[in-house]
């Protein structure tokens, strides 16, 4: 899958927003350091960004503004990485389109790479549009630009989905249970921290998911 596809599947910016924040807050949970997935709310005035570095090189980042949302990703071994030349440069049409009210995350020195920036796939929905919008990028039957895979767990939201991530990644079964009630938006409980890692300090993730905008139920939470 493309960004063409990518933009049919994106759900509704303020769902992609509510699942960004509970991804990240699982890999809190999770792990705690070295955090995999990210959610920094009051990234800018008025601005939450989301973000996903895998340690391999490969990276995304969704920021919701007012305007709107603008996401990109990079994917280092696909073929729409700007490193396949020795100039590097963005594979054709990928910012053709990108509105002006959102354009300057392109820009942001936060999103850059030795003055440059880094993308392979990027799409964007400005406020009150109705779908989400990419540029005008063609790709053959075999070449990709990393969007599928990068984005799959922000497309399928499911607790299966998450799960099977996180086996994976932390090599140790996860209980589904915790985490579909944290998909869910659930308040944060000391059953649910336990659940999903029994050695987890509660008042430490606690704290961590206050700095999310997360709700707790327990001691922690006061104070």
């Amino acid at each position: 899958m493309t960004v063409r596809e990518l933009v049919s599947v994106l759900p509704e910016p303020a769902v992609l927003r509510d699942r960004c924040r509970a991804i990240a807050m699982l890999d809190v949970i999770l792990d705690g350091y070295g955090l995999m997935h990210t959610f920094v709310p009051g990234w800018r005035e008025g601005v939450d960004l989301a973000r996903m570095e895998n340690g391999g090189g490969d990276l995304y980042a969704i920021v919701f503004d007012p305007a709107g949302v603008f996401l990109y990703g990079f994917d280092h071994e696909s073929d729409a990485t700007p490193w396949r030349e020795e100039d590097r440069a963005h594979w054709p049409g990928l910012l053709d389109g990108l509105p002006a009210s959102l354009a300057r995350y392109a820009k942001e020195p936060e999103f850059q790479f030795e003055g440059f920036f880094d993308a392979s796939v990027c799409a964007w929905r400005e406020a009150g549009d109705s779908a989400w919008r990419c540029g005008p990028v063609e790709f053959g039957p075999h070449e990709s630009d990393g969007g599928g895979w990068l984005f799959d767990l922000v497309v399928d939201g499911s607790p299966d989905a998450f799960v099977g991530f996180a086996e994976d990644y932390y090599e140790r079964s996860v209980d589904r249970d915790a985490v579909a009630a944290v998909l869910a938006g659930a308040p944060l409980t000391r059953a649910v921290v336990a659940s999903l890692r029994a050695s987890a300090d509660f008042d430490i993730v606690a704290g961590q998911a206050r700095k999310l905008g997360w709700a707790v139920v327990g001691e922690a939470a006061a104070g």
